[in-house]
């Protein structure tokens, strides 16, 4: 498949063809399983300390003739720890077990469990080769909810990567035809739910992916745009391409990005 290389102006310079990897077979369930394991990898473990709600000298005697026995009291054997006593009276209350104040959770989260998810090499590499050819794809794109421009798609030529400020970016995008898709993509709401209080008030929207050749200025220029990533092509995985598990991001490639990809055979 041949696309236009357009400069920052929105001027077409040439076309080049796209290496293999963009005609791979679009497999939404191989780009599910790469953004679990992503994701699974990613999770922090935690759980209950193992003491917790047992830390109570919590007993009560299960003997028949125990003055601090439990029959003849008309009380259930539920694990007890005494507050005062008098003589033979007892004023105990519930504790240790599950269905007491205080007490040990039934079944507590626990540290020793694992989330991780493991995928196969060259699974995962095909699963990046489908999200790859599901973001030229303008139909999965717009289902998306991306704001897609009528030429789309196209390759930006390598001097976008030398861009040091964000006002200079920001316009580029906006002169290719990005606008609308910046001012969807800058649009936050608040979660519903607890998370709101968990450290994650806002959701925020996946915009466009910006794939370079190597480290450049665009990498801090551009991070400051809202909804936007940018990763060099050697470190794109499966969710980058495809938030959520659905393919089809708006991806935007520098030039050498594609010689690379093509060139070193990333991916196959």
């Amino acid at each position: 498949m041949k696309v236009s290389v357009i400069s920052a102006s929105k001027e077409k310079k040439k076309e080049i063809e796209l290496p293999s990897q963009f005609n791979e077979e679009v497999r939404a369930d191989i780009i599910l399983r790469a953004v679990l394991a992503i994701q699974s990898n990613r999770r922090q473990r935690y759980g209950a300390s193992p003491e917790a709600g047992k830390r109570a000298s919590a007993v009560i005697s299960r003997r028949r003739h125990d003055y601090r026995g439990a029959y003849g009291h008309g009380i259930s054997r539920v694990p007890r720890k005494i507050l005062t006593r008098r003589g033979t009276r007892m004023y105990w209350v519930g504790a240790f077990a599950p269905g007491t104040v205080g007490g040990r959770r039934a079944h507590p989260p626990k540290a020793s469990k694992v989330y991780s998810q493991k995928i196969n090499k060259k699974e995962r590499r095909k699963a990046i080769r489908s999200a790859i050819a599901a973001s030229i794809i303008k139909e999965l794109v717009e289902q998306r909810g991306h704001k897609v421009p009528n030429d789309y798609p196209f390759v930006l030529e390598s001097k976008i990567e030398d861009i040091k400020k964000t006002k200079d970016i920001k316009s580029t995008l906006e002169k290719i035809g990005l606008k609308e898709e910046l001012k969807r993509a800058s649009i936050k709401t608040i979660r519903a739910g607890k998370g709101k209080s968990r450290g994650r008030k806002y959701k925020k929207r996946a915009g466009p992916l910006l794939v370079v050749s190597k480290e450049c200025s665009l990498m801090s220029s551009a991070s400051n745009i809202p909804g936007i990533n940018i990763v060099e092509v050697k470190n794109i995985n499966a969710e980058l391409l495809a938030p959520g598990a659905v393919p089809g991001r708006l991806t935007l490639w520098s030039e050498a990005a594609i010689e690379k990809l093509g060139k070193e055979k990333l991916f196959m």
